[in-house]
């Protein structure tokens, strides 16, 4: 059986979900907000073996069958109004998750331990430099004056927040005079500080063995610096270098990551590919869409394969 951490409105898990329909494989999606107030965890250990369960309504689910899992969209715990105690609350739930994904038979895409570690921006900075990826000048502080000497040395820079949570999501932006003037409020906050590469979003997909490049190009909206502040962008299909790929494929094992979503700018004047971040859980719908690409089919075809491989 495969898990998918998600929940039932994530179009990107109902894809994956069709093609695993068609596999004739047997899945099921669990939804973490519908815990401890609507869902129940038993996990018991004893001279006949181990059980673990998941119930939640009507869905009950064997975790001790799971032979491949998703770590998708996991949502974040939801406790009753007016529970007194809740941070003690919240602390058990984090413990007793974590210690079930490790107990739980499967092999993950991606390791939840992994997943999180590669979200980092700092690692995977330091990682894409060892790999010759070729990330801008970076630099991330909450001091001003080096903010400063930075901004003053390199002069186009754009800013980024180190998360990109549904609560505090911000897009890149360009730093500018505005920004010179409030600079000493950094020291509240790091922020990463970023020389801007003026050329071509590049999106490239890994699932697995399988890459998928795409170009984006955000040419005819209003905002150059983010792709994803535009309604329309156009999106093709693109071959990338040998040297590139392995290079990515050795970033992936480097992180432990089986699936992952990397941006990179394309710089109009050298032509060069920089790396700019990986999300471990990043989108694919919206390159599927235009390009055609089998996205959604490759990631299905990948737990299918963890699992039958773990059966």
């Amino acid at each position: 059986m495969i898990l998918i951490l998600s929940h039932p409105d994530d179009i990107h898990a109902r894809a994956v979900a069709s093609h695993l329909v068609t596999g004739g494989i047997a899945f099921e999606i669990l939804d973490l907000s519908q815990f401890p107030h609507a869902a129940q965890l038993v996990m018991a250990y004893g001279p006949k073996g181990t059980g673990l369960h998941w119930q939640a309504g009507g869905q009950r689910i064997d975790l001790g069958r799971v032979r491949a899992a998703w770590w998708r969209r996991p949502q974040p715990f939801q406790f009753e109004q007016g529970l007194q105690s809740a941070d003690f609350a919240r602390s058990e739930c984090d413990e007793v998750f974590a210690g079930l994904w490790q107990a739980i038979p499967a092999q993950w895409m991606n390791p939840p331990v992994q997943d999180l570690a590669g979200s980092r921006k700092s690692w995977q900075l330091a990682l894409a430099n060892d790999l010759g990826l070729a990330p801008p000048e970076t630099l991330l502080t909450n001091s001003p004056d080096q903010a400063r000497d930075f901004v003053t040395r390199v002069g186009d820079v754009i800013y980024k927040p180190f998360a990109a949570s549904l609560r505090y999501w911000r897009e890149t932006r360009r730093f500018g005079a505005a920004e010179m003037q409030n600079i000493d409020q950094l020291r509240h906050a790091p922020t990463i500080l970023q020389e801007r590469i003026a050329g071509q979003d590049i999106r490239v997909t890994v699932v697995g063995d399988r890459i998928f490049a795409a170009e984006i190009d955000a040419s005819q909206g209003n905002y150059a610096d983010d792709f994803r502040m535009n309604q329309d962008v156009r999106i093709s299909a693109i071959d990338l270098p040998t040297g590139l790929q392995d290079a990515i494929r050795a970033l992936m094992g480097r992180m432990g990551l089986v699936y992952g979503a990397l941006d990179f700018r394309r710089d109009q004047v050298t032509g060069e590919y920089r790396f700019l971040e990986i999300n471990p859980a990043g989108q694919w719908l919206f390159v599927e869409e235009q390009t055609g690409q089998p996205i959604a089919r490759a990631v299905a075809d990948q737990l299918m394969k963890m699992a039958r491989s773990r059966s």
